[in-house]
């Protein structure tokens, strides 16, 4: 049986409750639903190959499904990643948290199983609020949208529930989500960057950091 929380628009003791109910469930190897800027997530522990199995599950998709990581800090990068450059750096330092997804090469040493693409993993931090603070409280997450595979992104928690139901032990609910358009991806895998999606952020303004990003369309 799931969990519905309301952890609101602001501050308080319950969204303090549903983070922390957020936590408990993720150590438990369960998976959550929290939101994001422009949908809900199902989350889950990257490290444990039970909590990953069971959300390749609840999205209806198996082994080769990529998941991505939403991290609390920049300073958490460098655990996850190696060879980041001088240009990632520069986009994480100006556009993070936000709607940016960088693809970047995973440390070697870790013991996870995050996507198909093997050595790579896709990051991002997150603005919105209350996926933060369940990110100070619980560290990386693997993320996906909270539907099932072939179903639309969900911009409300109940969106959310209609498609994975009690498959999940928690839901956080803090109303719609606001943002419309989704983060934009640029691959730092390979040189020069290729922008995958163009997303909040413009080809343009990425370029001001990033003058050899490739367009999308260019190959």
């Amino acid at each position: 049986m799931s969990l519905t929380i309301d952890v609101g628009v602001r501050p308080g003791s319950t969204r303090e409750r549903g983070v922390t109910a957020a936590a408990a469930a993720v150590r438990r190897g369960e998976l959550i639903v929290l939101p994001t800027e422009s949908v809900y997530g199902l989350a889950a522990d990257p490290f444990s190959p039970r909590a990953m199995e069971a959300l390749r599950e609840a999205k209806g998709r198996g082994e080769g499904l990529p998941v991505g990581v939403l991290v609390g800090g920049t300073r958490t990068v460098d655990g996850l990643a190696s060879g980041i450059t001088a240009e990632g750096r520069a986009l994480i330092e100006a556009f993070w948290p936000g709607p940016l997804t960088l693809v970047v090469r995973e440390q070697p040493t870790l013991a996870w199983n995050i996507t198909g693409i093997s050595g790579a993993v896709s990051l991002r931090m997150p603005v919105h609020p209350v996926a933060l603070a369940v990110l100070a409280a619980t560290g990386p997450l693997a993320v996906t949208s909270a539907h099932r595979a072939g179903g639309a992104p969900p911009r409300t928690c109940a969106e959310a529930e209609s498609h994975l139901g009690d498959g999940v032990a928690l839901y956080l609910d803090a109303g719609p989500t606001q943002a419309e358009a989704p983060s934009s991806i640029i691959d730092l895998t390979v040189d020069p960057p290729v922008l995958l999606r163009e997303g909040a952020f413009s080809l343009d303004s990425l370029r001001e950091l990033c003058p050899d990003l490739v367009a999308p369309d260019a190959g």
